[in-house]
């Protein structure tokens, strides 16, 4: 029986991250993936979707410029559009597979080795990996990480068949655009699926909202502009509403909402989306073998700081269920090697978490957001400039957006966390993001030299107004410029210059 010092089974963002880190101290690992290297994220998430949004921002600034003109929009078939997402596939693909396999060539296996097939436990240090033809071998490894990954989770009494109804695997496999979608769920997949094809500006766009608007767990002006672009964009959304029954008819999909009012209205769309979450793979593990228990909720592994309760298997990624982003994965899968492999005892830290949303505009943030600080009764100081006072965004004639920045409401002003919306959002808050981790204030944001022209200026605007000394003055530009804080829940202006 071979041996190892590591079986990762499941090749998405943290199984990889993690063998790869296991191979850093000179460990014999094993990784083990029964269908394709790089996951959902690579094939049918982050990587194909976000390629498909560039393509929708590109398709709708174009038109919006030659139709202000009195030209023709132009026009692209989905063939054309899957290309380009296929090619961009191919070349993630790419990379992965000719790195396992350098790898394996280098190590003549001895250090590295990928297996392809299905792995499930024996107990605790075995596994048993099946192959697609039939044929079945078993391991010994002294740690495993799991690292399987997740599919999208159904609704009950919704027949799928990734044909009319939908998840994120089938979406990624239509011919055409739909001339109509109903998306279910308007969290953060929903709206940039419904921000994707209403770009296009070839399919009517229905999305079933159950709460009184997109995103709520985000500040009210970050999902007021997101909704607002959505309504621009054509976009219906259903607000408060509770999807009755959803179906299959005549070729096409009909469904029936209903609303606190007791209003109900039936609406027949060419296809629906189910964007409500994914559950993980665990079908075929059969960790009970191994002795690993679930978490308390019954849908996720249970873990202490990626460690399950059998000490010598791990879990990541969407398994563990903490925060299911390609980033975090690959964050826990090399966390939890350096806790075998290296003795590390600090704790992984999901606090100052940096995201994005590829919405329109796109949306990035780090640590809270305004909302989350009053509702923890936090005093906070809060700071905005909008897009209109930033150069490069002037200059790019793209000044929809704003940047916010939460500090502490003391002397120190640490930065608890911020967001932007707007062009090039997300290149705008690693240093925000940097200072955060090293529990610094904002002295060092303020007296930074930025490049100019670019959008990241404004950030220094921002704090330098906390620290009353902007160029541009509050209390002159009070539509574009806020200074406030935040004490008890009620927020009030600062005296500014």
């Amino acid at each position: 029986m071979e041996k190892y010092d590591l079986c990762v089974i499941g090749a998405g963002p943290a199984g990889y991250a993690a063998a790869m880190r296991a191979i850093d101290f000179g460990k014999r690992v094993v990784l083990i993936e029964k269908q394709k290297v790089g996951g959902a994220g690579l094939y049918k998430g982050a990587l194909s979707s976000k390629t498909l949004w560039e393509l929708s921002q590109k398709v709708k600034a174009v038109n919006e410029s030659i139709v202000s003109v009195g030209r023709k929009k132009l026009e692209v078939t989905w063939e054309e559009i899957n290309k380009t997402v296929n090619e961009a596939i191919f070349d993630r693909k790419f990379q992965y597979s000719c790195h396992i396999k350098l790898l394996e060539a280098e190590s003549m296996n001895k250090t590295f080795k990928y297996e392809r097939g299905l792995g499930s436990f024996v107990d605790n240090h075995v596994i048993e990996i099946s192959k697609e033809n039939g044929k079945k071998k078993q391991i010994y490894a002294e740690n495993t990480i799991i690292a399987i990954g997740s599919k999208p989770r159904l609704l009950q009494g919704v027949d799928v068949d990734e044909k009319i109804i939908m998840t994120s695997d089938g979406i990624h496999e239509i011919d055409d655009f739909p001339k109509s979608l109903v998306i279910v769920g308007a969290g953060v997949i929903g709206c940039e699926f419904a921000t994707i094809f209403s770009n296009f500006g070839k399919t009517k766009v229905h999305l079933i909202d159950r709460a009184d608007k997109v995103l709520p767990f985000e500040d009210d002006d970050i999902s007021g502009m997101i909704e607002n672009n959505l309504a621009k964009n054509g976009v219906i959304v259903h607000h408060r509403a509770n999807l009755e029954r959803l179906e299959k008819k005549d070729g096409e999909v009909e469904y029936e909402l209903s609303y606190p009012d007791g209003r109900r209205e039936v609406i027949r769309v060419e296809k629906a989306l189910l964007s409500v979450g994914r559950v993980i793979n665990s079908d075929s593990l059969e960790m009970e073998k191994a002795g690993v228990s679930m978490s308390k909720r019954g849908v996720h592994i249970g873990d202490d700081d990626t460690q399950t309760n059998v000490p010598n298997i791990y879990a990541c990624g969407d398994a563990s269920g903490h925060i299911a982003l390609y980033n975090i994965a690959e964050l826990e899968g090399r966390h939890a090697v350096e806790r075998m492999f290296d003795g590390k005892k600090a704790p992984l830290s999901y606090d100052n978490v940096s995201t994005i949303m590829f919405l329109q505009p796109e949306v990035a943030s780090v640590g809270m957001n305004e909302k989350q600080c009053i509702e923890k009764n936090i005093d906070v100081k809060v700071v905005k400039i909008d897009y209109s006072c930033i150069a490069r965004a002037i200059a790019m004639r793209k000044t929809e957006g704003f940047f916010k920045i939460i500090v502490t409401n003391d002397k120190e002003m640490k930065i608890l966390g911020m967001r932007a919306i707007g062009e090039h959002a997300s290149s705008a808050i690693q240093a925000v993001a940097l200072l955060m981790k090293m529990d610094k204030g904002i002295e060092e944001l303020a007296e930074m030299i930025y490049p100019h022209p670019s959008i990241i200026e404004g950030i220094q605007e921002c704090v330098r107004m906390l620290l009353n000394k902007s160029i541009f003055k509050s209390s002159v530009f009070k539509d574009k410029l806020k200074c406030y804080s935040c004490v008890d829940g009620v927020c009030t202006p600062l005296q500014r210059l």
